[in-house]
Formats: C-alpha cells, structure tokens, sequence
C-alpha cells in the first residue's frame, strides 16, 4: 500500500534500516552522517551541468533537466541497492537541507510501499546537532595533558593508556595527522587529513563514549593539528589542564625515531623535499647541510639536529606560551624499553583516579588564588 515520507528531526526516535545520503559524491566525502551510504540523485558532474543549465538558460529548463537525471538514478538505485530489501526495509533518508534531492528518492520509495524517513533540515540539521553537542560536552571533562619532546612516544603511551582503560582522546589520530614534518607518512598515496567537518563528526562520536566522571587524556597541541582546528570549546579546556611531561635523552629519542619511521631511509627525495621547506626557518646553508646528511646515510646526526635546532625549541615555545605553569609532574625515563615504559604508564594510571584529579585541581586552584593577590 502507498505510503507518504515521515519528516523526522535529528536525533531520530523512530528507528531504521540504514541511513541513505543523496548528496553527491564530494558532497558526502566531506563529511556525513556516522553509517550512512551514498546514493547520489545527482552526482557531481550532473549538478554542474544543471547548474550551467540554469544560469545560462532559465530555472525552467534546468528543472527539466535536473528531473530527467534524477529519475535515471532514482531507477538505477532500485534496480541495484533497493531490490532484494524486503516489505520491513525503513530508509532514513538525507540531502543538504531537506528539499528536494531527498524528496525525489523518498517519494518514490514511499509509493512502493515502504516506511520512508526524511531528515528534517538535511545533513544542515545535522551539522547544528554536531556544533551544538560539541559545545555542550567537549566542557564537561576534566582533561589531562600529556606532554613532551618529539620522540618521547607520546603518542604510543597514549594508545597503551587507553589499553589499560584509561579514557583517551587521540587527536592526531582523528585529524589523520603526526604532528609534525618527522612523523608525516609519505608515498605515492599519504593519507589526506579529513574535512573539518569531518573530523567534528568523528570527535563527537569520540566524546559521546566517554564518561565525564573520570579524566580524559589528551596529547599536548597547538589550536591546529595539521589543517584541522580544534574547537574552541576544547582548546579552552585544555589550556586550563594539567601537564605530565615524558622526557628521555636526546640519542634514546633519536634512536626511537629512526625506529618508527622507516620511510626516512625508504625515501630520500622525499625527505630532502620536505627539509627544503625549513629554509625560511634555517637559512639555506643549513638545510644544504641536512640534504648532505641525507644523501651520506648520515640519519642521526641529522634527526639529532633536527631536534637540538628545530623541533625541541619550536616544541618549548609552545610549552611556555600554551601550558606555563600547569607541568606537574615530570617523568624521566632512561629509554623506551618495556620496563620504563610500564613504570611511566603506572604512574600515569595512578593519575588517573578521580581522587587524585582532585587534588592536582585543588592545588592548581591554590595556586592560581595566590598568583592573583
């Protein structure tokens, strides 16, 4: 029996078989609905040309032919993704507001019989949810930073954190990125940072599984991780935390880099290619230098200069402009070996408990009262 589409707002109460965005492709590269598929009703190349259409000729004729190509595709769907779904089947289905990209595909599945649901608003709904929710949670957590020079391995102690059950947000995890110049992956393929929206959806995903009543740790950052910006909600939060800081000889870091990333010795080029970058930085004589290290096997000597003239006074800067005055604690370790590793993430569960956050707070709050008298 026909059916008509079921408006719904976002969060949806009514439940469904699988989420449906009709947008197209770029659209949906961008970012999405967590789980959604793409079913375009005008793909990329389709919408330019009823653009042109439009402009160029009148709004009429681009209806017309905007109609024309969503019907083949609306067919094509049903012949293809629609055909084995049984009488049951409930789409959620989107566009970019709500209007009429959506509608056209939700019509028709409506008729055929099936319970049909549109998102209020579209994917713009959506987005508004995701802003509103970021604002809302991102405050509520008591975050606790981990910090520390480059090739200290914050970002493995972090993974081995959350192993343990300590709550993490692992922000370069999200943003798809390292870092900095020495932990980028390079090769024919790197890996593209995500959308800002994109990485919004995923960080809000991140935070609805944690508990606010236990701390959350986080890696110490700039406001940008990449090209991604941290909401402001966040970056807020934690500049106001607390710091434990990892720190390790200079050749133990050294020798930890070398380690985790292979592709320095792999790619040459690439890794020369990437130092001529520092040339505004160091001047021009000193990347020759570094593109003789290179081209020598001289690895080292160039990533412990790397680190004495680049990154460890670049990274301490940060440090004193962002985190001043909140490292309460400091944990030397010898090298990365199990056994200091083990020690280091002891000490950092420990700080994990609630009532220890409280009185790290407590004497954070002392000191700031008495700073301000």
């Amino acid at each position: 029996m026909p059916r008509s589409p079921i408006e719904v707002p976002f969060p949806p109460s009514e439940s469904y078989s699988e989420i449906i965005d009709v947008r197209s492709e770029s659209e949906f590269a961008q970012d999405c609905i967590p789980g959604a598929i793409n079913l375009p009703v005008l793909h990329d190349r389709e919408r330019a040309e009823v653009g042109t259409t439009y402009h160029q000729r009148s709004p009429f004729e681009a209806r017309k032919q905007g109609a024309a190509v969503v019907a083949r595709n609306v067919a094509a769907h049903l012949e293809a993704h629609f055909a084995c779904r049984d009488r049951d089947y409930t789409p959620l289905i989107y566009c970019w507001r709500g209007g009429q990209r959506s509608s056209s595909l939700a019509q028709v599945l409506a008729q055929i019989g099936w319970r049909t649901l549109v998102l209020q608003g579209g994917y713009k709904a959506y987005r508004a949810y995701v802003r509103q929710q970021l604002a809302a949670r991102l405050p509520q957590f008591r975050y606790r930073i981990l910090c520390g020079l480059t090739g200290t391995g914050k970002t493995q102690l972090l993974h081995q954190l959350q192993s343990r059950g300590v709550q993490v947000l692992d922000l370069e995890g999200l943003a798809h990125h390292r870092g900095s110049l020495l932990g980028q992956v390079w090769g024919d393929r790197p890996q593209a940072q995500p959308a800002q929206k994109a990485f919004e959806s995923q960080l809000l995903q991140a935070v609805q599984a944690l508990d606010p009543r236990y701390p959350v740790w986080v890696e110490s950052e700039s406001s940008k991780v990449g090209n991604i910006h941290l909401p402001a909600p966040l970056w807020q939060a934690m500049k106001q935390a607390s710091c434990v800081e990892i720190a390790l000889p200079v050749a133990e870091r050294v020798e930890w880099l070398l380690q985790q990333y292979p592709h320095w010795r792999d790619n040459p080029q690439a890794l020369k290619h990437k130092l001529s970058s520092l040339k505004a930085q160091h001047g021009r004589q000193r990347v020759a230098r570094w593109h003789h290290l290179v081209d020598t096997g001289q690895l080292r000597t160039l990533v412990r200069e790397l680190l004495e003239c680049h990154y460890d006074p670049a990274y301490r800067r940060s440090m004193e402009r962002t985190f001043a005055g909140r490292v309460e604690l400091s944990l030397p370790l010898p090298d990365h070996s199990a056994g200091s590793i083990a020690r280091a993430l002891d000490a950092l569960v420990a700080r994990s408990q609630p009532q220890v956050l409280e009185q790290a707070r407590a004497c954070h709050a002392g000191e700031d009262g008495g700073d301000s008298n």
